[in-house]
């Protein structure tokens, strides 16, 4: 496994829920920062509040091993009550040359919405790269090393996506005080 194949990873549930219920907990930016181990909280930028294809929000992590930082977010598609996706760019050039547009993004993710049965099944994606981030830079320096260091990076994004879609399950579901 290699940084520059853009490695990922994805998770599912299925939710007793409509399509409709999940999206508008999907499509509020800050639902994930309500149940994630890493991403703290979440803003609008320049303007918006809602998505809509090229719309920004800063995102605000944390992770034990990495420290706090900042990322600026874009939404790269948006097709309502189906699928959200946002590619994370390095805005002011912290890797290198500064990544502006999805193309050149550090990370790409992904919310995929299909009506099952009386409900929904939400499935949870990332892909790496292949804009240069603190991973790649990481790998650069320990290149043996490349295949534990995605390895170990990748299963801490899934546990977090995990424990994203089980926060979601729970609010849209009903299993939460304070739901909808």
């Amino acid at each position: 496994m290699r940084y520059t194949d853009g490695p990922g990873t994805r998770c599912e549930t299925h939710i007793d829920a409509a399509p409709q219920t999940v999206w508008k907990l999907v499509a509020d930016i800050g639902t994930p920062a309500r149940t994630s181990p890493e991403l703290q909280r979440v803003e609008w930028l320049d303007g918006a509040d809602a998505p809509a294809l090229g719309a920004r929000f800063a995102g605000h992590n944390r992770n034990p091993v990495i420290g706090e930082w900042r990322t600026v977010s874009e939404i790269a598609e948006l097709d309502t009550e189906r699928v959200l996706c946002w590619a994370v760019l390095d805005t002011e050039g912290r890797f290198g040359e500064p990544a502006r547009t999805a193309d050149d993004a550090l990370a790409t993710w992904r919310f995929d919405l299909e009506p099952a049965g009386d409900g929904t099944l939400l499935r949870h994606s990332v892909r790496l790269g292949p804009g240069p981030s603190g991973l790649s830079r990481a790998i650069e320096r320990m290149p043996e090393k490349e295949e534990e260091l995605l390895a170990g990076r990748l299963a801490q994004l899934h546990a977090g996506m995990e424990a994203t879609l089980e926060g979601i399950k729970e609010l849209a579901e009903g299993t939460v005080t304070g739901v909808l």
